[in-house]
């Protein structure tokens, strides 16, 4: 059982992936890490090795040392899915770099299966956010800066979820200002008002959904898709996640209704 300073009011899985590649639409997890704190102190890791069904990139194997030869025999996220589903269902998340990139890959790979991951009433604490608003450095050197340790097995997801675990309590710690509560936490880390996990579309600060990336960036989407109705046809048949799709679908639907 461990002792926190975090105040929890539901259990708490911080997620640490290792993937195929970076693209949240068309990459997939080979290793899953969960490190599940539950609010009276008692701890859950779960690791496992995941058979991704496409080819592992050299380059990608050569930063976190998983190749082909390891995962064959592996189960597929079809397999496993519905233990990883049981697993994390009850929690809030957590992560380092998770907004931009572990929850939306993981919500992406369970909508490929078709089970529905609803992030709704779901808390998101980014780690890596409160470290950049602080401090601006790598989960290594963040490990460093509040722990006072050296990563060891850096990119293994299971060490990294257990430094990230550690870094945020350090920084619970280090920084009166920060509140030891999972909503304040989930706000303060969150460096957009996502409207989509990959942050594809963003609402500005009259809640506006806007496009945040191309050549229209900071344009509302309803707007866009009045004006030039093939961009929602070129990003339904782009290499976007499938929750972006949904959304920008929802946004589309809406406007037509009104």
């Amino acid at each position: 059982m461990t002792k926190t300073n975090l105040s929890l009011s539901r259990p708490i899985a911080f997620i640490d992936l290792e993937t195929t590649g970076v693209n949240i639409g068309s990459d997939r997890i080979v290793e899953i890490s969960i490190f599940k704190l539950l609010p009276d102190g008692q701890e859950e890791v779960h690791t496992f090795r995941i058979n991704p069904t496409i080819h592992i990139p050299a380059e990608t194997s050569a930063i976190h040392g998983i190749f082909d030869k390891d995962v064959k025999d592996c189960p597929t996220f079809k397999e496993l899915a519905p233990k990883l589903f049981q697993i994390i269902d009850p929690c809030d998340l957590a992560g380092y770099n998770s907004n931009k990139f572990d929850i939306p890959l993981l919500v992406e790979e369970f909508l490929r299966v078709e089970l529905d991951f609803d992030m709704l009433n779901r808390k998101c604490i980014d780690v890596q956010n409160i470290f950049h608003k602080m401090e601006q450095r790598t989960l290594a050197a963040a490990y460093r800066f509040y722990c006072n340790k050296e990563l060891e097995n850096a990119h293994s997801a299971e060490a990294d979820v257990k430094a990230t675990f550690e870094v945020l309590m350090a920084q619970l710690q280090k920084y009166e200002s920060l509140q030891p509560n999972v909503n304040y936490l989930h706000t303060f880390s969150a460096m957009n008002d996502n409207v989509d996990l990959a942050g594809r579309i963003v609402r500005d600060k009259k809640g506006v959904e806007v496009f945040n990336f191309g050549k229209h960036k900071g344009k509302p989407v309803a707007e866009v898709f009045k004006n030039e109705p093939s961009y929602y046809n070129w990003m339904m048949d782009g290499d976007f996640a499938l929750s972006t799709k949904r959304v920008i679908t929802q946004l589309r639907l809406k406007a037509f209704n009104k």
